[in-house]
């Protein structure tokens, strides 16, 4: 017998051509106990008006106006007015795969609070998939299909935006939608990791995670690389950061960059490292970039790497590993 609301929590501007998809995959989902909390984040095509027709039909669809601008207003607004046992966010031009919320629901009961329920993606386009979105896609799938997301946090989100259910007393336990920073799934995840909820593996593909060129995540600012790592080095800084330790930054490209001027930023000394022949001796930003060699006469350092060539990464990773270091404790991928 199914019990328990599920609150699907969905904030759409200009998705029209999308939203019949999208609502037909809820309509039709195998668990039948749910609610939508739709909320206008101020479109200009006619998103609002083919919401409400389908809320007409169908009471369990309800429609709002987003109070504020942007899409954590837009969440917020559909948070408060919901009232289901279980919270989940939909992407309003995607697509549930028909056991979406049977699978997640089923799964957070057996396991109780505390606990993450995720699925597996597929992305799909019109025009055809990047390897980049390939790429990310096969990695996520993979932490996703033994729930051990959180070891790479610090390098992409780690929890599809669309496609996580939690137990409401556990989703109000961390915040919910209420921190004002973007971008706001990245965010979310780090507060699932910070509260020490556990992931609940899925080796089944649940969400259908559809590619355009106008997407939010591709078009607006909050979605930028600067935002990601401005999240990375906050809740890094708060949660995993030792500070008896020598802390060490790899890289001096643009990320390896912005991560020094958000430790200088906040009066804080490290190491900064280079393999660059070019820039090794030279000051940037009123540091000295040293050679690699200088980690071995530091005591128990933590390293924060910004190096983005997959077979540099090997290499360092390869390098701790003979030096009996630990990810995630001793050393953490930023990209």
């Amino acid at each position: 017998m199914q019990n328990g609301k599920v609150s699907i929590i969905i904030p759409f501007k200009n998705t029209a051509n999308f939203l019949p998809e999208c609502l037909d995959s809820i309509v039709n989902q195998t668990y039948a106990n749910w609610e939508v909390l739709a909320v206008n984040d101020h479109s200009t095509d006619e998103s609002f008006e083919l919401l409400s027709d389908y809320s007409k039909k169908d009471g369990c669809i309800k429609v709002f106006q987003n109070k504020g601008t942007g899409i954590i207003p837009a969440l917020q607004t559909a948070y408060a007015r919901s009232n289901g046992s279980f919270v989940t966010r939909m992407d309003s031009d995607d697509i549930m795969k028909p056991n979406r919320l049977e699978v997640m629901v089923n799964a957070l009961k057996e396991n109780g609070t505390g606990h993450v329920a995720v699925g597996q993606v597929k992305y799909f386009s019109d025009r055809g998939i990047s390897n980049g979105y390939e790429r990310y896609e096969k990695w996520l799938n993979q932490l996703t299909s033994t729930g051990n997301n959180y070891d790479e946090i610090y390098k992409e989100c780690v929890i599809p935006s669309p496609c996580w259910m939690v137990h409401r007393e556990d989703f109000d336990k961390c915040n919910g939608f209420r921190p004002n920073r973007y971008p706001e799934d990245y965010d979310l995840s780090f507060r699932f990791y910070e509260h020490g909820f556990k992931i609940i593996p899925c080796d089944q593909v649940l969400h259908l995670w559809r590619d355009y060129a106008t997407r939010t995540s591709r078009t607006h600012e909050h979605y930028a690389q600067n935002y990601f790592l401005d999240i990375k080095l906050h809740y890094f800084l708060r949660l995993n950061y030792d500070v008896t330790r020598p802390l060490v930054v790899w890289g001096a490209g643009f990320k390896g960059k912005k991560i020094t001027k958000g430790l200088k930023k906040r009066g804080l000394d490290f190491v900064w490292l280079c393999d660059n022949p070019k820039k090794i001796g030279k000051q940037i930003y009123g540091k000295e970039l040293v050679h690699f060699e200088a980690l071995q006469e530091l005591d128990n350092p933590q390293s924060i790497i910004t190096v983005a060539n997959e077979e540099a990464q090997k290499e360092i990773r390869g390098y701790f590993s003979e030096l009996g270091r630990s990810s995630m404790q001793d050393y953490f991928f930023f990209c």
